[in-house]
């Protein structure tokens, strides 16, 4: 902190953050915070003031998103161009509850429930290519999709896949969906047979996985994990018991505890998936292009489906996945994708093709994993002492409640501090019983202060349980 704003808390009737909010206005008034200053960071304002760096965070916060100030991810909190002068009071704050009870009915503070990404840069690149495809569109305006047409789009995404552990593939395995969702439902299709038939999944594990399923009437049941994920001994008791045709998992980056399988155990998987006849769907969407162990395709060629998306990595409103099926299943895939809604429209393909060979992406891509690489340490930096589980190129954390804490309780608790997450119970089967621990998607969205802030009243919530159970 510099030596010309000295700022003091002095006696003040209200809320402690709209103090240091009125502080910071009258810095700017008098001159003594200047366009384009930097800010302290929240700690050290907060030790100076000698306040909870939740109040000088929520401060930062109400300030940036009245333009007071500008928040950079990496950089800090600076004062906004045009500040200088009288400092117009602009509304602090929207009441919680009261911005609950608007119309749409579903509006938070700070939403973790599912990962947002920041947008460094990818935002406007595709808008300046959806203009280049709306202008002169590759594909044409009159005609359906087709196999040739999607070729460019194709090579795309053999590019962005570069250096990922497939084994052998070329743009011509490669099938388009409309996001990753879409990939798994179009590999179900291709796989499942009979009236009944029966889909193993991870006892712990992504949502999509068992509704894709449910869509088709197959059965799912939920296999045992440890640490490294799916237990081999029960897998194959599972498989033979239901004479199961697919097994379901994540290895690389398991949703929702963010967990890695390693090599052995995954060599040890495909071996029981040979021997029970499986086929192993993996879903990938969550890999930050950071690899570590080698896909189930590389690892069981003939049995091992892939399929990920540019949802977790450039943004998730375009629903733009891929799927790629095992040695002599492309055929199949590509059916079933065809037959489903003949592919996806031209002028997407065109955009696809267009973003995934821009010179720029990489970068993108990248900028994007350090972003969430600074959240996920600010988050771990406030719950620390607590039992959460993370990784730094994971845009999610795995927290287990202490005592005294029901996950649901927990999560009711967080909506009315502003804060939206998601409970173990919305990850397990509907009569399988669930941990006490939930998921906190990053927000990288907001600003990291407003992220930080909604952090800091989560822990707020850990250290004060409503009651403490016996063990």
């Amino acid at each position: 902190m510099g030596t010309i704003w000295q700022p003091e808390l002095k006696t003040y009737d209200g809320p402690k953050y709209k103090a240091v909010a009125g502080l910071i206005r009258e810095g700017i008034e008098e001159g003594l915070l200047k366009e384009g200053g930097k800010l302290p960071p929240v700690r050290d304002l907060a030790w100076t003031l000698r306040i909870t760096p939740g109040t000088v965070a929520r401060a930062y916060t109400i300030l940036t998103e009245s333009g007071v100030l500008t928040a950079e991810v990496g950089r800090g909190t600076f004062v906004a161009s045009g500040t200088q002068g009288p400092v117009a009071e602009a509304p602090i704050e929207v009441d919680v509850v009261a911005h609950r009870s608007q119309p749409d009915g579903d509006v938070y503070k700070v939403s973790m429930f599912s990962p947002h990404l920041p947008a460094v840069g990818q935002d406007k690149l595709i808008r300046n290519l959806l203009g280049q495809v709306a202008q002169d569109p590759p594909s044409g305006m009159m005609h359906y999709p087709s196999r040739t047409g999607a070729k460019p789009a194709r090579e795309g995404v053999v590019r962005w896949l570069a250096g990922t552990p497939l084994g052998a593939f070329g743009e011509q395995d490669i099938v388009l969906s409309h996001g990753g969702q879409n990939g798994l439902s179009l590999i179900f299709q291709s796989i499942l047979q009979g009236r009944r038939p029966t889909v193993l999944i991870e006892e712990l594990s992504y949502p999509g996985f068992r509704r894709a399923a449910e869509l088709l009437r197959a059965d799912v049941v939920p296999v045992a994990m440890d640490a490294e994920g799916v237990i081999p001994e029960a897998l194959e008791e599972a498989a033979r018991a239901h004479d199961a045709q697919i097994f379901c998992t994540s290895p690389e980056v398991h949703n929702p505890t963010g967990l890695f399988t390693p090599l052995s155990r995954r060599q040890a998987l495909a071996d029981v998936a040979r021997r029970c006849d499986l086929q192993i769907v993996e879903d990938d969407c969550y890999r930050m292009r950071v690899d570590r162990a080698p896909t189930y395709r590389m690892l069981a060629p003939e049995r091992g489906w892939y399929v990920s998306s540019l949802a977790k990595t450039l943004t998730p409103a375009l629903r733009i996945g891929f799927a790629i099926a095992p040695l002599g299943r492309t055929a199949d895939l590509r059916r079933v994708a065809e037959y489903n809604c003949f592919g996806l429209a031209t002028p997407l393909i065109d955009l696809c093709a267009k973003l995934l060979s821009h010179p720029q992406i990489d970068a993108l891509a990248e900028e994007t994993r350090r972003a969430f690489e600074l959240y996920v340490q600010s988050a771990v930096n406030i719950l620390g002492s607590y039992d959460v589980v993370w990784r730094a190129n994971v845009p999610f954390l795995w927290l287990r409640l202490p005592l005294g804490w029901r996950a649901s309780a927990f999560c009711q608790a967080a909506e009315a501090e502003g804060v939206q997450i998601r409970t173990a119970e919305e990850f397990v089967c509907r009569d399988a019983r669930a941990p006490h621990a939930v998921r906190l998607a990053v927000n990288a969205g907001v600003s990291l202060q407003s992220f930080e802030a909604a952090v800091l009243r989560l822990r707020q919530l850990l250290d004060g349980p409503p009651e403490q159970l016996s063990v």
